[in-house]
């Protein structure tokens, strides 16, 4: 599933996307920079319920390491998927529960997929606390780690300083690994 080809995410993402905001994403895909960026958060405004968006935003800015708007489009579109999966506003605050499947396409499997990005975007971004704060909540959420939040997990154990040793810098490291 490439949203910058244009094949479909319907599934994945749990609506269709308006042709309208396709549109941009295609005009998106051909343009780099601050132009492909104006043209994601214009599709943002447009549509601010469509959770495809929101993917596309947070990839382009973390592989850019603008983390700060990285975090601004996965924590705008965690707010969007979890009001259509029925979530808790506050991610602190979900629980596993009857009724909400983490492992089905739809809202809720990218609200837990976004998590694992503002994990990542967090980790990058030097905030190692907040970055297993989110990946104990998806442990909770995703015990058999479908999401994929091991690749993150390793990354932050060797971010985190070991007993004697110089810490490294958790920012150092590439920006690819978002989604």
């Amino acid at each position: 599933m490439n949203l910058m080809t244009g094949e479909s995410a319907d599934a994945f993402f749990g609506g269709a996307t308006p042709p309208a905001v396709l549109g941009l994403l295609h005009q998106a895909a051909e343009v780099q920079g601050e132009q492909r960026a104006a043209l994601l958060w214009t599709a943002q405004a447009m549509s601010p319920t469509t959770l495809a968006v929101y993917y596309t935003l947070y990839k382009h800015h973390a592989g850019r390491r603008e983390f700060e708007l990285a975090e601004r489009a996965a924590t705008r579109g965690l707010a969007a998927a979890a009001t259509q999966a029925g979530l808790a506003a506050d991610w602190r605050a979900v629980v596993p529960a009857d009724g909400v499947d983490f492992q089905r396409n739809g809202p809720a499997r990218f609200w837990l997929f976004t998590l694992k990005a503002l994990a990542f975007i967090s980790l990058r971004s030097g905030d190692t606390d907040l970055a297993q704060a989110l990946l104990a909540q998806i442990d909770r959420l995703d015990s058999s780690a479908r999401v994929g939040s091991d690749v993150i997990a390793a990354l932050l154990a060797s971010a985190l300083p070991t007993p004697g040793a110089t810490p490294s810098a958790a920012g150092s490291g590439g920006a690819g690994g978002v989604g």
